[in-house]
C-alpha cells in the first residue's frame, strides 16, 4: 500500500556529488521522520542522516558538513546532497519513512523501506 522509490545513485569520482531523492506513494494520511541509511559490504546498515516534517535534521558525524538532507512535504519525497564524496561513501542507500497510511478511521503506522541504490565513490 505504501512504496518508497529512490533514484540518483551512480559512479562518482572522490570529490564528486551525487544528489539522491525518495519519494513514497500509495494511501499515505501522513509521513513523519524521514531518513537515509546505507549499508557497505561486510557492514551493518547505519545511519547516515534524518529529517522530521518541521525540518530538524540530524547527521552521522561521518557525514557532516558534507551531505545535506531536506524534503518536501507536498510531493512526499526526501532528498540528499552528498558533496566531497570520498570511497568510504561507497555503499547501498536506502530511504526510510515513518508513514500512518490507510482510510479513516482505520489508520496504522508502520515504518517503510526503499530498494535501496548503489553509490559507488572511485576514481
Amino acid at each position: 500500500q505504501v512504496q518508497l522509490v529512490e533514484s540518483g545513485g551512480g559512479l562518482v569520482q572522490p570529490g564528486g556529488s551525487l544528489r539522491l531523492s525518495c519519494a513514497a506513494s500509495g494511501s499515505i494520511f501522513r509521513i513523519d521522520a524521514m531518513g537515509w541509511y546505507r549499508q557497505a559490504p561486510e557492514k551493518e546498515r547505519e545511519l547516515v542522516a534524518t529529517i522530521t516534517p518541521g525540518g530538524t535534521t540530524n547527521y552521522a558525524d561521518s557525514v557532516k558538513g558534507r551531505f545535506t538532507i531536506s524534503r518536501d512535504n507536498a510531493k512526499k519525497t526526501v532528498y540528499l546532497q552528498m558533496n566531497s564524496l570520498k570511497p568510504e561513501d561507497t555503499a547501498v542507500y536506502y530511504c526510510n519513512a515513518d508513514v500512518t497510511y490507510g482510510t479513516f478511521p482505520y489508520y496504522r503506522a508502520n515504518k517503510y523501506w526503499g530498494q535501496g541504490t548503489q553509490v559507488t565513490v572511485s576514481s
